[in-house]
C-alpha cells in the first residue's frame, strides 16, 4: 500500500483489487466481521482517488482486523474503523456542528468531508475547523504519556491535581471561570506557540483574591507559652473572612495561654531584617496581642520545642501606649482550638519550561520535578476549616490558596501561592 500510495510530486498507482464487485467486496468484509482473516491480512479502503493531490485521498484505509478484546465490547468485534472514518461518521450522528482539531487535522478536511458527504444526507453538515494546540509551558498534553504516568503510580491517577486534565484541575481548586478567562488570555491561533503557566496561575489568583474566605493554616507548627496570660482563659478575636469584600463578614478565632505558630517565624539566630520573632525581640499577634520573646525551652536533640513570651496585654488590636514600633506581624493558632490537617504543596510536574523540546537523548522521565508535591502531615489549622466542605476554598494567610480535596479527608491542596509573577514578566 505504501508503494502503491505514491509521493507528494507522483500520483499513487490502483490497487489490483480496485475493481472487485461489490458483491465480492461484501463477501469479504462479512467473512472479515466473522473473524476469518488473520490481523493484517485484508484491510476495507474507500475508493476515491489514487491521483488526487492529498494523500489522505488516495483509497485511505477504513477499516482493519484486529484480534483483540475490547475494553468495552469484549471479543464481540475482530474489525476497527481507522479514526478518520469513525471521527466525521460519529459528529454526524451526535448533531455536532463544529469539530474544533489541532492543525495536524488539516490536511484530513477533505477525507472528513468526503465521507459526511457518502454516509447519508445530515442537516447541518458537521464542519472541521483547525487551530493551534494550547501548549503550556512545565506541562505535558500527551495522553500516552499521562496515561504512563497513571498506570505506573507515578502520580495520583487521572485527577492528580499535577496534570492537565480537567478531573485534575478540578481537583486542584481550579475553576470553569478562571479555565476560560486563562483560555481568553492566551487567545486561539494558527501558529504554535507556547503559553506560560503562570497565565493560568493569574487567573484562578485574581478570583480567589475576591472571593475565597481568609483562613489560618500553620505548616510547621512551634508551641508559645505565654506566661504573663491566664491558664483558664479563652477570649476570641474578630478576623475578616476577606479584606478584599467587607460583606464577608468575619469569624471569631479562639485565643488562649498556648498558642502555636510557624517555625518559619522564629529565628533562634535571625539574618538581618528579621522582623519576626526573635530572642528579645517583639512581634504583633495577626489580630491579637504584641508578644515578646523570652525563655527558649529545647528538646534532647536542639531543637525548639516551646517558646516562652510575655504578651503586652494592653495592646489588643491597638498599638503600644509608649509609641514603640512593631514591624513584624504573624499569624498564630490556640493550641486546644487548632486542628490536625494534611497539606499537599503541588508544584509545576516538569523542570523543563518547554517540554516539547527534550533533547533526542533524553525522555520526559529525565525532566520530571522530585519536588512537584511536598506532603505535610500534621499541620494545623484553625476551628472553622474542620467543616469545610470537599471543593471549598480558601486564602491559607501568608501561605496560598488551598482547596479542601475530594478524595482525602481531612487534607487541602495548593491551587497556587500568593506570589504572582505573571505580570512581572509581560
Amino acid at each position: 500500500m505504501r508503494e502503491y500510495r505514491g509521493t507528494l510530486t507522483e500520483p499513487g498507482k490502483n490497487s489490483p483489487y480496485r475493481d472487485r464487485s461489490v458483491q465480492e467486496n461484501l463477501d469479504l468484509f462479512e467473512r472479515m466481521k466473522n473473524g476469518e482473516f488473520p490481523d493484517g491480512s485484508k484491510t476495507l479502503r474507500a475508493k476515491i482517488d489514487m491521483a488526487s493531490s492529498n494523500l489522505n485521498m488516495r483509497d485511505p484505509a477504513i477499516y482493519r482486523i484486529v484480534h483483540t478484546s475490547h475494553h468495552r465490547q469484549g471479543d464481540k468485534w475482530c474489525i476497527y474503523p481507522l479514526y478518520d472514518y469513525a471521527h466525521p461518521i460519529q459528529d454526524a450522528l451526535e448533531g455536532i456542528t463544529y469539530s474544533l482539531c489541532s492543525l495536524e487535522f488539516e490536511n484530513h478536511r477533505p477525507l472528513y468531508e468526503w465521507v459526511i458527504d457518502n454516509i447519508g444526507i445530515f442537516n447541518p453538515k458537521p464542519k472541521q475547523r483547525e487551530f493551534a494546540r494550547l501548549n503550556v509551558t512545565n506541562t505535558v498534553m500527551s495522553k500516552r504519556y499521562l496515561r504512563y504516568l497513571v498506570e505506573n503510580n507515578m502520580v495520583d491517577g487521572w485527577d492528580d491535581p499535577r496534570l492537565p486534565t480537567i478531573c485534575a484541575l478540578r481537583r486542584r481548586g481550579y475553576t470553569p471561570s478562571s479555565i476560560f478567562n486563562f483560555i481568553r488570555a492566551a487567545g486561539i491561533s494558527k501558529a504554535n506557540s507556547l503559553v506560560d503557566i503562570d497565565m493560568l496561575e493569574h487567573s484562578i489568583r485574581e478570583e480567589l483574591n475576591a472571593t475565597a474566605p481568609r483562613r489560618i493554616a500553620i505548616e510547621k507548627p512551634i508551641k508559645v507559652v505565654i506566661t504573663n496570660y491566664p491558664e483558664d482563659k479563652t477570649e476570641y478575636f474578630d478576623l475578616p473572612n476577606n479584606p478584599q469584600n467587607p460583606e464577608a463578614g468575619t469569624r471569631a478565632l479562639p485565643f488562649t495561654r498556648e498558642i502555636y505558630i510557624d517555625a518559619s517565624d522564629f529565628a533562634e539566630v535571625p539574618p538581618p531584617k528579621f522582623f519576626r520573632l526573635k530572642p528579645e525581640g517583639e512581634v504583633r499577634l495577626m489580630g491579637a496581642y504584641i508578644i515578646k520573646c523570652g525563655e527558649i525551652i529545647k528538646n534532647e536533640d536542639g531543637s525548639v520545642k516551646e517558646i516562652h513570651c510575655t504578651a503586652d496585654l494592653e495592646t489588643r488590636n491597638g498599638n503600644p501606649v509608649d509609641g514603640r514600633k512593631i514591624k513584624g506581624t504573624i499569624h498564630w493558632l490556640s493550641v486546644p482550638y487548632a486542628k490536625d490537617a494534611t497539606l499537599m504543596l503541588y508544584d509545576k510536574l516538569f523542570t523543563i519550561e518547554n517540554v516539547g523540546a527534550i533533547p533526542e537523548d533524553k525522555t520526559y522521565n529525565d525532566y520530571l520535578n522530585p519536588d512537584s508535591l511536598v506532603k505535610i502531615e500534621n499541620a494545623k489549622v484553625e476551628p472553622a476549616l474542620a467543616d469545610a466542605e470537599a471543593g471549598e476554598k480558601f486564602q491559607f494567610v501568608r501561605n496560598g490558596y488551598f482547596c479542601k480535596d475530594t478524595k482525602y479527608e481531612n487534607t487541602f491542596n495548593r491551587v497556587v501561592g500568593l506570589k504572582d509573577s505573571y505580570p512581572k514578566k509581560q
